[in-house]
């Protein structure tokens, strides 16, 4: 039986004071890995508010959305390596406002990261976390 279409979903990219806002997934895909918090958009939602919504869900923080700046396909594979689910991250970049993290909804853990710690392999992130970070990190300094 063939996957189902691509689900849309949002990540949202905080940066603060030189550390990026994560979360450590609690399941599949990348279960036990650090990334982005996010989630499915519902229907009739808009990036923005799914965004919102999904950060302050996951981590108790309110940020305010402002562009989107990158896409990620992730592909959910099972031991086969057959196709389980294909996910198509929208990734907005949010300027933070309120709340310290507290891991809520399905995150383990979440907490700020400094962006200097993407760069090693003691932190084990999703893919191409820290390229998206340090692309947020970019565009917040510019603006």
């Amino acid at each position: 039986m063939p996957a189902p279409g691509p689900i849309a979903a949002t990540i949202a990219a905080v940066i603060r004071d030189g550390h990026v806002l994560l979360v450590r997934r609690a399941n599949p895909p990348d279960e036990g890995r650090w990334a982005f918090p996010g989630g499915k958009i519902n229907a009739g939602e808009t990036l923005a508010a799914a965004t919102a919504r999904e950060l302050l869900e996951e981590t108790g923080v309110v940020a305010q959305p402002l562009h989107v700046f990158d896409a990620v396909d992730v592909f959910d594979r099972d031991e086969a390596g057959v196709l389980r689910r294909h996910f198509i991250l929208i990734a907005m970049l949010c300027r933070w406002r309120s709340g310290e993290p507290v891991a809520g909804d399905d995150a383990r853990d979440a907490r700020w990261v400094p962006l200097s710690d993407l760069d090693g392999h003691e932190l084990a992130t999703s893919f191409g976390v820290a390229r998206l970070a340090h692309k947020a990190a970019a565009l917040m300094a510019a603006s």
